[in-house]
């Protein structure tokens, strides 16, 4: 689908919108890049990895690592192409052109924010009752306060909450200092000569043949939830000075700090703490504080990382109220959904719609496992769509320069996403059954939306990048 006749955006001649102000130098984009990877996934997930793979927690990081770089350079390519028109539902729709396909690209992105929420809530409750010592039950007290802290959110989102890149930095800084801290007491307890470095080469098999490469293929499954992120920095695109030449080396930049920090992280805590006893529970990383520095208080750890996890939680609940309000408006969800309060100015009715579902998540699945590969599923899904689109657009010619990634990384970006979409990675089968009840929460949504529109005699919108912009979780 080509542009109409304009700039690379596709904004027809004589009606192009004025361009944002573009205040974002290359550092300000990276701490934005690296802020929105790190989070909930390596905080609360480090221990569900171990459990899979055993002491060799750190490859199945570094193996979602290397999917995750093929997919940012597809991501790399279209940002740069297509520097305003942001976003995975955005590139399918000029791929392809078919607006339920666009569609189910756009409410994926907006169920993996909402998973990824609830994900974080779980982390935020397990953190509280563990580092402060509440003494909390793992079912239904964990659940109580895992529920509070999403109301919290729903309350503040309803308030209306304006994102800036200064409020990222800081952020980021917060979550950066909780890893280095991890870091620092793992190389320090390493250098004394505590802990047993020898385990990061043990690996957790069942005896089967290929036990050990099936195992980190199913861990990887789930360490691709701390990778993701990336992808919201396109939207970027159009406050970056000079995008189409700074942001291939900043993303590259972001992830291979990310990737970096994730494998130091998950060496030194399985130096210091067991896979068993890692993977217990849902707080390992205040596991590896209390084993490496007896004396640091849990407390001031804990709380960096409910922040951490807060954070996540919040800007995934934004994204996701505000692309179920996008559609509204696009005329492929309920009319309904597009309301906005009258005082407030926030949507409301897709506020509240999407904190049902972070509810039922919370009350129903309520595992970090779960819900974190659900996450992680959800979106490996629109990574292969936007791999092909990739290479479908290669049609499309437009005028300015742009980053051309070689025609072999969206292949396999493509083809290794669609592997570790299979069940045959070993993925815990509720992960298809969550995925599958949003998405035919929102198929179901869609079709009565399709009949109210036969009746009234509207027409589906083409898709705005304000609206259906590319957006995904910050785990």
């Amino acid at each position: 689908m080509k542009p109409a006749d304009g700039d690379a955006t596709g904004t027809p001649a004589g009606q192009a919108e004025p361009s944002l102000h573009r205040v974002m130098g290359p550092w300000l984009l990276l701490l934005f890049i690296v802020g929105d990877i790190l989070g909930t996934g390596i905080y609360a997930l480090t221990g569900k990895v171990a459990n899979l793979v055993g002491g060799a927690v750190w490859l199945p990081f570094l193996m979602a690592f290397c999917v995750a770089l093929l997919t940012a350079f597809s991501y790399l390519e279209l940002v740069t192409k297509y520097p305003r028109a942001a976003g995975a539902a955005l590139y399918t729709h000029r791929a392809f052109g078919i607006h339920f396909l666009t569609f189910l690209v756009a409410f994926a992105v907006m169920c993996s924010g909402i998973t990824s929420s609830a994900t974080a809530s779980r982390a935020f409750a397990a953190n509280l009752s563990d580092a402060f010592g509440l003494g909390l039950a793992q079912g239904i007290g964990i659940t109580i306060i895992g529920l509070l802290f999403m109301m919290g959110i729903a309350v503040v989102n309803f308030r209306g909450v304006g994102e800036s890149v200064r409020l990222n930095v800081l952020l980021t800084v917060v979550e950066l200092t909780g890893l280095l801290i991890i870091i620092f007491i793992g190389l320090w307890a390493i250098g004394g000569g505590q802990g047993d470095v020898s385990r990061i080469f043990e690996f957790k098999t069942d005896g089967a043949a290929g036990g050990a490469v099936w195992a980190a293929i199913a861990a990887t499954t789930l360490a691709f939830f701390a990778m993701v992120g990336f992808e919201d920095s396109v939207n970027m695109a159009e406050e970056t000075k000079d995008p189409v030449r700074t942001f291939p080396k900043i993303l590259l930049l972001g992830l291979l700090i990310t990737g970096v920090i994730y494998l130091l992280v998950s060496i030194s805590a399985i130096t210091l703490v067991s896979p068993e006893e890692l993977g217990e529970g849902e707080t390992p990383l205040l596991k590896v504080v209390a084993a490496g520095a007896p004396n640091f208080p849990l407390g001031v750890f804990g709380f960096i990382t409910m922040f951490a996890v807060a954070n996540s939680a919040l800007i995934n609940m934004l994204m996701a109220s505000r692309l179920v309000y996008g559609m509204s408006r696009e005329h492929v969800l309920p009319p309904v959904l597009g309301r906005v309060h009258r005082s407030r100015r926030t949507p409301y009715i897709a506020i509240g719609f999407t904190t049902l579902l972070a509810f039922a998540l919370i009350t129903f699945v309520g595992e970090v496992p779960a819900l974190g590969g659900t996450t992680a599923l959800l979106l490996i899904c629109v990574f292969t769509v936007v791999n092909v689109a990739v290479l479908v657009l290669r049609r499309d010619v437009v005028e300015h320069t742009h980053f051309r990634t070689p025609t072999i990384v969206p292949v396999l970006g493509a083809a290794t996403c669609a592997f570790l979409a299979g069940p045959w990675t070993g993925r815990d089968p509720v992960q298809y059954q969550i995925a599958g009840a949003l998405i035919a929460i929102g198929v179901a949504l869609w079709v009565v939306t399709f009949y109210i529109n036969r009746l009234t005699g509207v027409t589906p919108s083409e898709p705005r990048q304000e609206d259906l912009g590319g957006l995904g979780p910050h785990n």
